[in-house]
């Protein structure tokens, strides 16, 4: 599979790497080819390659939109948005806000009543976005181990072979899935963003997961 990463953060360079060690062919999207984090990147996968937002996008059968949400939308644009019709889209983003945290809460810049998803979804209306990957740190997206447990994902769209697609590749990377539903369930989904963080803003702790039990 060829896949487009919009994006060159920590986020971006982790699922870049993973979807590479999976065997999958991919460019590396990014504003600036001579940052330091990208030229390391490159060096350490040399399968991979780096390109403009734009020909990410254009190249990749999946992309992963992979940017800060406060920029995903200008992203998009740089990205061109024709270059999203028919594919399958995982949506990372969360709508943190400028605005410090509060007692360890970030802050958001959507109400309770609209995700930075259905957002996205509305720029792109011939896209598949599916969200993923927006409620772990880098650091356990890919392979986490918690020893016998497998921890879960939370994921929401409008187009089901789109979310079958990424619930494929969740499986491959080590995680069960739980599909929530239609794109309004990013409503929910896009908080626990803000719920993974606490135990980091107050205790330092960043490697947890979420796991849903069921009877």
């Amino acid at each position: 599979m060829k896949a487009g990463i919009i994006g060159s953060g920590i986020v971006g360079r982790v699922l870049a790497s993973a979807l590479l060690k999976e065997g999958n062919e991919v460019i590396l999207g990014t504003r600036n080819p001579a940052k330091e984090e990208v030229v390391k990147w490159k060096s350490e996968n040399t399968g991979g390659n780096v390109g403009t937002f734009e020909e990410a996008a254009a190249f990749g059968e999946l992309i992963i939109l992979a940017t800060k949400g406060a920029i995903a939308a200008d992203a998009v644009r740089l990205a061109g948005p024709a270059n999203f019709t028919g594919k399958t889209v995982i949506d990372t983003t969360n709508p943190i806000a400028e605005a410090p945290p509060v007692n360890g809460v970030l802050q958001y810049f959507t109400s309770p009543n609209q995700s930075l998803m259905e957002s996205l979804q509305e720029l792109l209306p011939e896209a598949h976005l599916v969200k993923a990957f927006n409620s772990v740190g880098a650091n356990k997206m890919y392979k986490p181990d918690y020893k016998e447990i497998v921890p879960t994902m939370f994921i929401c769209g409008n187009n089901e072979a789109a979310k079958k697609m990424v619930t494929s590749i969740l499986t491959t990377f080590g995680w069960e899935t739980e599909d929530l539903g239609k794109i309004e369930a990013a409503r929910a989904i896009e908080p626990l963003a803000m719920l993974w963080c606490i135990p980091g803003m107050l205790n330092k702790q960043w490697t947890h997961a979420f796991k849903l039990l069921k009877q």
